[in-house]
């Protein structure tokens, strides 16, 4: 069977949501802690503000803490609101190929657009040992479209050009959640080639596109659920060759961002992404996320605050460009 979505598809903004919270959520003894009314009101508002596509169930996401019954529900849910208007990639990943493969079936027979895989992480993996985590889901769901997930931090190392160039050679992986354009972005993109589109955070596009414009279609972002104006005015810079709005958008969002990483560490930020995300995303104002899940659910509040302060700044920012649309 040949994919019905493929790298020449993906294009724009994709955002990932979080999984909103009942107010009980945090406690160990709840039964279903997902909020299902603002789940589709969250899908909605983004897609009514023209969000390319939505994934779900990442870190913030949180993929780890949902019970299974809750990871279904809940994306059945997103997939339902959605209704075909936007490509939903479902975050299936756990902590072994056989049950990735079944979440992954689930989600499909759902209707989901393809997948949002990390790799397994309880243990480091090496690169014969990744690639064959990968093709193992491609054998299972030859007509699943994946989008793969490059954070060093979450999955002990960062993926090598050469891990991507045999990556490019499976044709289910059409993107990759990438985490920093810095030195070994060129070297990346060169072995991904046209099969996988990698997809830079928000903040970092302005400079994937001058350094290779013809790769830089697509970003990941969890600021859509902050607010999708000042991300559509970035797209519309970008495509329209207007360097002078992009790179002041870029500077702003990258200002609005630096308390959400603690003492300016993605290993500390990564630490209680979980928490920090969520928290930002309440204070912007948009999207309930409601309390973390356990055990992910406890963070100093010096931190806490660095997060409300981006949710606030970022607010601002969304007040701004939202005249300029």
């Amino acid at each position: 069977m040949s994919l019905k979505f493929t790298s020449k598809d993906v294009h724009g903004i994709y955002n990932i949501i979080p999984t909103p919270a009942t107010q009980d959520a945090g406690r160990w003894d709840c039964e279903d802690s997902v909020d299902y009314e603002e789940t589709a009101r969250m899908v909605n508002m983004l897609i009514d503000n023209h969000v390319d596509a939505i994934m779900t169930n990442g870190t913030f996401g949180e993929g780890a803490t949902l019970t299974e019954t809750e990871w279904y529900k809940f994306n059945e849910k997103v997939i339902e609101t959605a209704n075909g208007r936007v490509p939903i990639f479902v975050g299936a990943t756990t902590l072994n190929t056989r049950d990735t493969i079944r979440r992954s079936k689930d989600a499909m027979r759902m209707g989901a657009t393809g997948l949002f895989l990390g790799r397994p992480m309880w243990v480091e993996m090496d690169e014969d040992t990744i690639v064959g985590f990968y093709s193992d889901v491609a054998e299972a769901l030859p007509d699943a479209p994946v989008i793969i997930y490059d954070n060093p931090e979450a999955f002990k190392g960062k993926l090598t050009p050469k891990t991507y160039s045999k990556l490019a050679q499976i044709p289910n992986i059409i993107a990759s959640k990438y985490i920093s354009v810095g030195p070994q972005y060129l070297a990346d993109i060169a072995a991904a080639g046209d099969n996988i589109v990698i997809m830079p955070l928000d903040s970092d596009w302005y400079y994937a596109w001058k350094w290779a414009p013809d790769k830089a279609k697509a970003i990941w972002t969890g600021s859509g659920n902050c607010g999708m104006a000042p991300l559509l005015m970035l797209k519309k810079a970008i495509e329209t060759g207007d360097e002078v709005t992009a790179k002041t958008i870029t500077n702003e969002l990258r200002e609005a961002y630096k308390t959400l990483f603690p003492h300016g560490s993605f290993h500390e930020f990564s630490k209680y992404n979980i928490p920090l995300e969520k928290i930002r995303f309440d204070a912007a104002g948009l999207v309930k996320a409601g309390p973390c899940r356990p055990p992910y659910n406890h963070i100093p509040e010096e931190f806490a605050e660095g997060a409300r302060i981006v949710g606030r700044k970022y607010a601002e920012l969304q007040k701004k460009y939202s005249k300029l649309l």
